[in-house]
């Protein structure tokens, strides 16, 4: 573990704490609600996680650099948007490969929309988000971070 993370525990334990001591009730209340709703989506959290890891294990970083490389143009743009909708990765992840990608010859636009979806599209997460939000601000919300990813990338583009 490391020291962000212990001390994001920490924190989370000195509150809980805290919370028992202000109001054991509230807090034991609260805990079994959030216990139940942890309950509720696991089911949800399973089949996602198995599928991105089959994903992931297929789709390689050296896969990903070939395609994204400086000379693919708009087509390495497109492509990046498209495997960054569908890929998931945690930000730990995703940031230390975008610089990977990039010591590697990757372009800075293709990097930089491979990122953005990454961190914004969330189309592995659809149908759990559906269950929670509605299939209409899913999809509104998915569609305005890929077009502003889009928007990212272009701006990157001319910038670099």
């Amino acid at each position: 573990m490391d020291m962000s993370t212990i001390i994001l525990y920490g924190i989370a334990f000195i509150l809980l704490v805290i919370s028992i001591v202000k109001d054991k009730g509230k807090t034991k209340k609260a805990v079994k609600k959030g216990w139940m709703a942890f309950i509720k989506i696991v089911p949800v959290l399973i089949p996602l996680f198995l599928v991105v890891g089959v994903v992931l294990s297929i789709v390689t970083p050296q896969t990903i650099k070939t395609v994204l490389g400086e000379e693919s143009g708009i087509l390495g743009v497109l492509t990046g948007m498209l495997v960054g909708s569908i890929a998931f990765m945690p930000p730990f992840v995703t940031f230390p490969l975008g610089a990977e990608l990039l010591n590697n010859g990757a372009g800075y636009p293709q990097v930089a929309a491979f990122v953005t979806t990454l961190m914004a599209v969330g189309l592995v997460y659809w149908a759990a988000e559906v269950k929670f939000f509605g299939q209409k601000a899913v999809a509104l919300r998915n569609g305005l971070a890929f077009l502003a990813s889009g928007i990212v990338a272009i701006v990157v583009w001319g910038v670099l």
